[in-house]
């Protein structure tokens, strides 16, 4: 699959602004500063589709992308995680968060974006499990893929997969937007759960 088109539909913070629920939607859920918003300009071929930031917890709504004309959506949540926003800022975004993933009948899969670098956080695997609740788990991009070894990728996707807890099918997928590799596998398996 390739992304012809991208532009922005709705930015929401409640569910009254969400677009209507039309085309299948794929959302990506990461933790500040993972690298979400370089990964989904990457993806568009939009080089500020998504707003870069040097400094994490910029997104801070729900931004909804309708892509190739309206075949489906690319749906950015809030980055999580961010230490220097109060705790009642950060609950509210956690709110948000459930709220889409509750209530949003054409969420047809989730993109859980983490540092392959790092461990995954006690947040990451809180994220993973709420995924796995509502049946959007299973999709896992190990950002930052240029960061490490090649020979190194493969047990740095493994180490992540068993932090959060993810089935032995899980498909991790290495990306760099650095050197822009795992995009076609990334595209690939987003359209094959726009087809699920």
């Amino acid at each position: 699959m390739r992304i012809t088109s991208a532009e922005l539909l709705a930015v929401a913070v409640k569910e009254q602004q969400y677009p209507f629920e039309g085309p299948p939607e794929i959302a990506f859920v990461g933790r500040s500063n993972v690298g979400k918003s370089s990964l989904l300009n990457l993806l568009t071929g939009r080089k500020a589709l998504a707003r870069v930031s040097g400094s994490p917890g910029k997104t801070r709504t729900i931004n909804f992308y309708e892509v190739n004309g309206g075949r489906f959506r690319i749906v950015d949540l809030p980055g999580y995680g961010y230490a220097k926003v109060s705790k009642s800022e950060s609950d509210g975004w956690g709110a948000m968060i459930e709220r889409y993933l509750t209530k949003r009948e054409t969420l047809k899969k989730a993109v859980m974006l983490c540092d392959v670098r790092r461990e995954p956080s006690a947040q990451d695997v809180q994220m993973y499990e709420w995924l796995k609740h509502f049946g959007m788990d299973g999709l896992i991009a190990a950002t930052k893929a240029d960061k490490v070894s090649r020979s190194e990728l493969a047990r740095r996707a493994e180490a992540i997969r068993r932090g959060l807890g993810a089935k032995e099918d899980a498909v991790v997928i290495p990306v760099s937007t650095l050197k822009k590799t795992g995009v076609g596998e990334l595209l690939s398996e987003v359209e094959r759960a726009l087809h699920e």
